[in-house]
């Protein structure tokens, strides 16, 4: 990214300035003032030291919040600024901005332990065809899952693949180190896709024969936030669905059985999000569209609680419409409780 499209302040790099630093932190900052800072005391307490960290203000409407924040760090990282143009545009004019041989991925909500860059680095140093590694983490901040191990919640199981991945045995988590030369390979991250920018990379890097693994050791604290874009059922099918229909259009090697996943899961994921159209619309008091979406999400489920609901919207839909407002209350009262 030219200097015109991203403003640039360097402060001094974390290593000597003659050399280039080992590994690139790249940390996009978008409403993160009130947690910016205990992420990049993270990152400087890191065992490993040969890092530069580069933090992009992707248009973010707290900046003069952020920067009071990042104020006792400017000799300590890169800070570019940016019109708003979500994660994967603030990934990429960090990439274009960095210089390790190595890029790291860290949200500014979450934490690294100290032995984080060593681990994944030594995994990376090991196997020069491996691509991609990423570590287990343990979930904190709101919500049911806090306290788990992010592959409790997230698992991982067996070789990683492209089918793996599509199919959901293998989820690539975020606390990833990555070679710089195969990201800008592939060409980057899709700038057209928020909140699930990462998945639609790790199809492209193993669609096109890359290779990626895993261990499970818990090196990353990874913050859940109410709000967040990962938050609504609907936005993440739908993004979903376009990354799977982006995959099968444009990588030409793919095998048959990858082919079978894509077509496979496509289905269920358009099951799924016809599914959580039509709990919005119930909650909402839209009994049709309600109805619509149930019913076609019930083609694929052929539940027989669905049926029910079907026939409780049919006949006693204000009935129906209390219990589920019963329901969702209940359920934020025990989240509040854990």
């Amino acid at each position: 990214m030219s200097e015109t499209a991203a403003t640039r302040e360097q402060g001094s790099p974390a290593v000597e300035p003659q050399d280039a630093p080992v590994v690139s932190v790249l940390i996009p900052a978008y409403n993160a003032a009130r947690y910016i800072g205990e992420t990049l005391d993270s990152v400087l307490a890191q065992t490993f030291k040969e890092y530069e960290i580069v933090v992009v203000n992707d248009g973010s409407p707290d900046t003069p919040e952020l920067e009071r924040a990042l104020a006792p760090y400017r000799s300590r990282i890169v800070y570019l600024t940016q019109e708003n143009g979500g994660p994967g545009r603030a990934r990429n004019t960090a990439i274009e901005a960095s210089r390790g041989r190595y890029i790291a991925l860290l949200d500014a909500d979450d934490l690294w332990e100290p032995e984080y860059l060593s681990v994944q680095v030594a995994a990376l140093e090991r196997d020069p065809s491996l691509d991609v590694v990423y570590s287990n983490g343990r979930i904190f901040g709101d919500g049911a899952d806090v306290g788990r191990e992010m592959m409790e919640a997230f698992p991982s199981q067996g070789e990683v693949t492209f089918e793996s991945v599509v199919r959901g045995r293998c989820t690539v988590l975020i606390c990833a180190v990555m070679r710089r030369e195969t990201v800008v390979g592939v060409g980057m991250f899709d700038q057209t896709f928020r909140g699930v920018e990462d998945f639609e990379l790790w199809l492209r890097i193993l669609g096109r024969g890359g290779r990626i693994s895993y261990h499970r050791q818990v090196l990353m604290r990874y913050r859940r936030v109410s709000g967040s874009l990962s938050s609504s059922p609907t936005r993440m099918y739908g993004q979903a669905l376009e990354v799977f229909e982006k995959a099968g259009r444009t990588l030409t090697e793919l095998t048959d059985a990858d082919r079978q996943a894509l077509r496979e899961e496509t289905a269920h994921y358009r099951a799924m999000l016809r599914l959580a159209e039509g709990k919005d619309a119930l909650a909402r008091n839209d009994f049709r569209a309600a109805t619509e979406g149930l019913s076609e999400a019930n083609v694929y489920f052929g539940s027989g609680k669905l049926k029910l609901i079907l026939l409780l919207l049919r006949f006693a839909p204000k009935l129906l419409q209390g219990a589920y407002q019963l329901r969702n209350r209940y359920l934020l009262r025990s989240e509040a409780r854990v």
